[in-house]
Formats: structure tokens, sequence, C-alpha cells
């Protein structure tokens, strides 16, 4: 039986992760003739605060591109 674990940034909706469970669940059911029943998915929601790349806070990060999007004017 394999597990999947999915960890990536929160924000995801409920039907955003239904749809990835049924498309990894039919990968693993097309490709290692695996059945449905045993493909487990576990999904892992992180906090921005809480993930880093490049030796920054994702959320830090975000915030720098957030301002530069905004208008002179604003």
């Amino acid at each position: 039986m394999p597990v999947v674990t999915v960890e990536w940034l929160e924000g995801r909706s409920a039907p955003q992760k239904q749809a990835l469970a049924a498309a990894i669940t039919q990968a693993f059911n097309d490709v290692a003739q695996v059945p449905k029943e045993q493909v487990w998915i576990v999904f892992r929601d992180v906090k921005r605060v809480d993930w880093a790349m490049g030796g920054k806070l994702v959320e830090r990060q975000r915030s720098k591109v957030e301002g530069s999007r905004k208008s002179p004017s604003s």
C-alpha cells in the first residue's frame, strides 16, 4: 500500500485537494496496478512563516513581491 505525502504551502481548497488526490490515485492505479482503495494520501499544509527557500522565509518573500506589484499611487 503506497502512502503519498504532499507537503505544500497552505491555501489550497478542498476541491483542489480532492482533484489532486484523484489524479495521484489514478496514476498509481494505471502505472503500478495498485488498487485505488490501497492508495493513501496525506496533505500537510505548511504555514508560509514555517517554510523557507533560499535562506528566507516564504512569507517575507511574498510580502516583497506584493509590495512591488502595487501601483506607485497606492
